[in-house]
């Protein structure tokens, strides 16, 4: 079995759509695990999962992309969803400086309109130039942004941290923006 395949399939249901097994995610993202797992096998028998696959594909994602409830019931995507779910982040203060990696050819848009959630809920930022420059490189040419997110902040912007480290906030004005030089 390809853990990969299976994690992006996962990952494809607990944060854009649940419907495609016929489940559903309350309103902060959780799925029931048993439901997960039988609409998953009903819906394509290439993935055949169970408990023991989906524990180890929590266990062993790099990005710590999901998170397991403590009576280990539920489980729910950490951040990245296009549906409209309340992962109950807690409002944080950030570090002075964020970043943000993209493709080069969004460079334009970006200085003009800042950077957008586009299909997500939240901008994701990065708290390292590395990981900003690895998440650029999976869209083409890599340009990383610095983003001056301690002023952003002290002027009324709200910021979060996801359980597995990555910053989000709603959008990033241009003003807040520089190409970053590493």
């Amino acid at each position: 079995m390809d853990l990969t395949k299976t994690s992006k399939f996962l990952s494809l249901i607990l944060r854009h759509k649940p419907e495609v097994i016929g489940i559903t995610l309350d309103e902060h993202g959780w799925a029931d695990i048993d439901e997960l797992i039988d609409g998953i096998n009903a819906h394509d028998n290439k993935y055949n999962i169970n408990r023991e696959i989906l524990n180890q594909i929590v266990e062993t994602d790099e990005k710590q992309r999901y998170a397991i409830s403590p009576d280990g019931k539920l489980i729910r995507a950490n951040q990245g969803h296009s549906i409209p779910v309340d992962v109950e982040l807690k409002e944080t203060e950030p570090p002075e400086e964020l970043f943000h990696g993209t493709a080069d050819r969004f460079s334009e848009s970006i200085e003009q309109q800042g950077l957008l959630p586009q299909s997500r809920l939240y901008v994701h930022l990065s708290k390292d130039i590395q990981t900003a420059e690895k998440v650029g490189m999976r869209h083409g040419k890599p340009v990383v942004y610095s983003v001056n997110s301690g002023e952003m902040f002290r002027q009324g912007y709200k910021f979060y941290i996801s359980l597995n480290g990555v910053w989000l906030t709603k959008n990033v004005p241009p003003q807040f923006l520089t190409i970053s030089k590493n």
